[in-house]
């Protein structure tokens, strides 16, 4: 019997009382979070790879509306301990506003409405309710992370599968050259759109077809998975096709037509073959309602004032540390020449692509005709749209025409006054004759503090906001021709490292 069409019980006052009290709660979390829940909806409306959250509310409430009968059979009864939670869902808010990470303030305010509606429910209604709210959490932009990785699985692949077929192909990074042309696999290559629609909608499907948590779980990962691997087949495809037509098809619009029409090929068959698996649901007996009992009212309003207490503690505190942190503009000084360097030397026409810093500083030094190149971009007031850490911040833009990260590494530089690893990579420029390639050490100063890993970077800034010290941070890219890299680097930077990390110093004492 399907549970919508079942006959609804009467509303007891427990149930009235709680849905007068659920919708001023929600309310008053979305007032204090309102700049988190519209930045969420932003980049809902810009980004395609997040559209489909638009969806997630209405199909969250489509869910909920369709077992309203056995919902209501149950009675909701307060629980002052699902509230506790709140101040670690707060706590993570906080954190992440300190140092501007979306995703986390995002992940923070569902967790967070869906503790209030646990509280004011109790657990029995919540169980009912547990994959309703917990598909909440396909709402929140997230999943770019993993674009390097998937590029580098697409490249991989592509030229793995063309040399497999016959054709020639010599790769560099994410860029190959086969006798009909040059490719390259780019952020659209990476297949991040076709994987989060395909979760999202096969975890939907699992829930709605399947009873037992094993299929559920077994059709998820198959969700993840074939997308994946339908990527890799898409890209390798498209370049034969290009490269067996002359380059006459899949090289303009149409390679994302293409694109597209094979994912949906692949995800149709996958939900025919999942269908064949699909289990009836669950034959219960008619729920039998609970004795309406009176509404605890004290208790309710208890719970929902703990609630919004603590979670109305983050935004208080953060306007607290965001008020206390004045200072003026930056003033980044020019380096002084190490010992034994020179200023000036001949090296590419090359900059970093970071954006937002208050001042940057670029530089060039030689020493017994060995050039190194040096870039700052020191940050101060990061916010969401100007902030040291953030996946537009790289030494190559994707959309760089001229030039390419080819290689990526991490070396040790055992060297005082650098971090115990910095990343390193080989940069190449695209047409130049004789070939023009660079070596780039980076990594990050946050308040004096040295590391080469951005989540520690935004780890070490949040304690730095927590300490009254304000936000200072900067990116420090050495760079020199690859061919005298593995001397020239570590040189310079055992000369030049001290200097460096006095004048951030400098620069951030003149707050």
């Amino acid at each position: 019997m399907n549970v919508a069409a079942r006959p609804l019980p009467p509303l007891s006052p427990a149930w009235r009382q709680t849905l007068r009290l659920l919708p001023l709660l929600i309310a008053w979390l979305l007032y204090w979070y309102w700049d988190t829940a519209a930045a969420m909806v932003g980049i809902w409306y810009r980004s395609e790879t997040y559209a489909h959250a638009f969806l997630v509310p209405p199909i969250t409430l489509w869910l909920i509306w369709r077992q309203r009968a056995v919902i209501l059979a149950e009675q909701p009864r307060t629980s002052l301990l699902l509230a506790a939670p709140v101040a670690f869902t707060t706590l993570a808010w906080l954190l992440g506003e300190l140092t501007a990470v979306n995703a986390l303030t995002q992940f923070a305010l569902v967790a967070t409405l869906v503790l209030a509606i646990m509280t004011l429910l109790g657990p029995a209604v919540s169980k009912r309710l547990a994959f309703p709210l917990a598909f909440l959490f396909f709402s929140v932009p997230f999943g770019e992370f993993m674009l390097p990785q998937l590029m580098a699985w697409t490249a991989d692949f592509t030229v793995l599968a063309l040399r497999a077929s016959g054709v020639p192909v010599y790769q560099e990074g994410l860029q190959f050259i086969i006798p009909s042309g040059h490719w390259s696999v780019v952020e659209a290559c990476s297949g991040i759109r076709y994987i989060i629609a395909s979760v999202t909608v096969g975890t939907l499907f699992a829930y709605l077809n399947y009873t037992s948590l094993s299929r559920r779980l077994l059709f998820i990962a198959v969700a993840l998975i074939v997308p994946v691997f339908a990527n890799w087949l898409r890209a390798y495809m498209i370049v034969m096709l290009g490269h067996l037509s002359d380059n006459r098809i899949a090289t303009g619009v149409d390679h994302l037509i293409y694109g597209w029409l094979f994912f949906g090929v692949m995800i149709l068959i996958m939900f025919l073959i999942g269908a064949r698996w699909a289990e009836p649901a669950a034959v219960a007996a008619p729920p039998v309602a609970a004795a309406p009992s009176a509404p605890a009212t004290v208790r309710a309003w208890l719970a929902a004032f703990a609630v919004a207490l603590i979670a109305a503690a983050g935004p208080l505190a953060f306007a607290v540390i965001d008020r206390a942190d004045q200072s003026g503009p930056v003033l980044l000084a020019a380096l002084p020449t190490p010992g034994g360097w020179q200023e000036g030397a001949d090296l590419p026409s090359w900059k970093p692509d970071f954006s937002g810093a208050a001042a940057e500083l670029q530089a060039s030094f030689q020493r017994d005709g060995q050039p190194v190149g040096l870039y700052i971009g020191y940050y101060r007031h990061q916010d969401y749209q100007n902030k040291l850490v953030t996946s537009t911040n790289t030494l190559v833009a994707s959309a760089d025409k001229q030039w390419a990260v080819v290689a990526r590494d991490t070396v040790a530089p055992v060297t005082a006054g650098l971090p115990a690893r910095v990343v390193a990579a080989e940069l190449l420029a695209s047409g130049s004759s004789p070939e023009i390639r660079l070596r780039a050490w980076q990594w990050y100063w946050i308040d004096g503090r040295l590391t080469a890993a951005d989540a520690s970077a935004k780890w070490f800034t949040a304690l730095s906001r927590l300490a009254g010290r304000g936000d200072d941070a900067a990116v420090v890219i050495l760079y020199a021709p690859a061919a005298t890299a593995a001397v020239a680097l570590p040189a310079f930077a055992a000369d030049g490292a001290p200097e460096i990390n006095r004048l951030l110093a400098a620069t951030r004492e003149q707050r």
